[in-house]
């Protein structure tokens, strides 16, 4: 879908979302701006390993989510804007949970003022689905209760709802788009399915995981970025929350079976305890409700399902496998 006559800032440009979802803009026909975390190495994360024919393209700009001044900047002739800029890993937040509440709430907050003041069309603000904590239902619906189970869930919290105070308080054009478990090419090895694969294409039989009884509904990559895409179109979505996910619940034990399974190899799995969440702060389950996302924008999930999860594993881990990307992860420790 080409926006045709706008610019598009997308912040967090950098990251495993982030850079897919650049990647598809650009190659849709879009005019974009990346913003990516300014670093003394000029890395743009993810972002240096796309074609150049899409580098060429980009209208980079390097900044701290966190500095308003910078914010303001970036923002300056753009139409919409899709932020994603987030710190993720919730074993980090534990204890170094001052960090998510600068860059979660305040990053998003520097973000909404900045819409404000400079007449954004439209701002995509990203949730998580771990600020509904462990399902009191399911399929859980956006009316689902928000529980803070970690520091990282409770700074998403408290960043969405400075997101819509926004919408509430001075109209500002916020919609909320809210994945769940997003997974693919180019994932951190702190998430789960990353840490098998790279274990198994690593050569290890006996793989580490932490609690095995969790469910989680996975959305691969390609859906997730149509789902950004879908919402930043659709005028329905401003002033909404919208669940983006598979419907489709499977265990961590299973998923890590359905790993193997396409990856054709033999596993046990080996309990790790430095892996497991302390107790009350594990969410045990979550499954999608995600009719309003249909209802509003002409979104559907392409790896909905047991045979779609299949497939995306399937296309992650022939991703993973490659030698010159393998090499970037460590899967011999466990990644905070």
């Amino acid at each position: 879908m080409i926006f045709r006559n706008k610019k598009i800032l997308v912040t967090g440009a950098d990251g495993f979302i982030g850079s897919h979802l650049v990647e598809h803009l650009v190659a849709s026909g879009n005019d974009v701006r990346a913003f990516v975390y300014y670093n003394s190495f000029n890395s743009w994360g993810w972002l240096d390993e796309l074609p150049l024919k899409i580098r060429q393209e980009l209208d980079v700009f390097s900044g701290d989510i966190r500095d308003p001044n910078g914010v303001r900047h970036a923002m300056q002739g753009c139409d919409i804007v899709l932020h994603l800029a987030a710190l993720i890993a919730i074993p980090y937040s534990y204890h170094s949970p001052d960090t998510y509440i600068d860059t979660n709430v305040k990053g998003t907050l520097n973000v909404v003022q900045a819409a404000r003041d400079l007449g954004v069309e439209r701002v995509v603000h990203t949730s998580t689905s771990e600020v509904y904590g462990t399902a009191q239902f399911v399929p859980i619906t956006e009316d689902h209760p928000l529980q803070g189970q970690s520091p990282y869930s409770a700074s998403k919290i408290g960043a969405d709802q400075i997101a819509m105070s926004f919408y509430n308080s001075f109209d500002t054009p916020v919609a909320i788009i809210r994945p769940f478990n997003t997974y693919g090419p180019r994932q951190s090895a702190r998430a789960v399915i990353p840490t098998v694969i790279t274990q198994i294409a690593n050569g290890a039989k006996q793989i580490q995981l932490g609690s095995l009884t969790p469910t989680r509904d996975f959305n691969y990559i390609s859906d997730t970025v149509a789902g950004f895409e879908a919402v930043a179109a659709s005028e329905a979505c401003v002033g909404e929350v919208l669940n983006v996910g598979s419907g489709f619940e499977v265990s961590i034990g299973d998923t890590a079976a359905a790993i193997a399974e396409v990856m054709g190899e033999n596993i046990e799995i080996v309990c790790d305890e430095q892996r497991i969440r302390p107790g009350k702060s594990e969410v045990e389950r979550l499954f999608a409700g995600n009719e309003k996302m249909k209802n509003l924008t002409d979104w559907t999930p392409e790896f909905g399902g047991l045979d779609g999860f299949k497939r995306g594993l399937k296309l992650t881990a022939e991703w993973f496998v490659e030698p010159g990307n393998l090499s970037r992860y460590k899967s011999e420790i466990y990644n905070v």
